[in-house]
């Protein structure tokens, strides 16, 4: 055994064994850090495809969504209120309870206490003119504001008392907040 000083000692060349694996080595290293590199590449580039996806995604949803809200509101039918009114003896024509034109619609139909419909909407019970009053916003003892004595076609109608008008604004049914028949 050699002593060997430090500084003056010379190292020994490589075998020729060393120096091929240190070679496959660095070749290891380098083809390593390739495919690290092509690996978060690849991974940069398939998140930004499905980024680009879900924002197409969300696209085509917020545009078939907004579609079909916009179809809704074009073919859903108008919502009116239909307010019960007497003509009181002066011939003013006052906003009177929901219940008072349920009776007398009722009336109508079963032909009960003299109770007759006139052709202009104006249906007659124990002497009194009742009709619907479709529209604005009207209170009980005044007189009709804002709306028309004429029946939207196509619409909702209910009363505020939630009952749906029927029978071309004459009479009620007993269905509260739904559709009409």
């Amino acid at each position: 055994m050699q002593r060997q000083e430090s500084g003056v000692t010379q190292p020994r060349p490589p075998t020729v064994a060393e120096a091929r694996a240190r070679d496959k080595a660095r070749k290891r290293a380098e083809e390593a850090q390739q495919a690290a590199a092509a690996a978060a590449e690849h991974k940069k580039r398939t998140r930004k495809r499905v980024l680009i996806g879900g924002v197409a995604i969300v696209g085509v949803a917020g545009l078939v969504g907004g579609g079909y809200l916009a179809y809704k509101a074009l073919t859903k039918p108008d919502e009116v209120t239909a307010y019960c009114t007497v003509i009181d003896q002066n011939g003013q024509e006052i906003v009177t309870p929901d219940d008072q034109c349920e009776t007398a619609s009722n009336a109508v139909g079963s032909g009960a206490g003299g109770a007759h419909l006139l052709s202009n909407g104006i249906f007659i019970y124990n002497g009194s003119q009742y009709r619907y009053y479709y529209g604005g916003n009207n209170t009980v003892g005044k007189p009709p504001t804002g709306g028309t004595t004429v029946q939207p076609k196509g619409a909702q109608i209910t009363t505020k008392s939630g009952s749906t008008v029927t029978r071309g604004g004459l009479g009620t049914s007993s269905k509260s907040g739904g559709g009409g028949s």
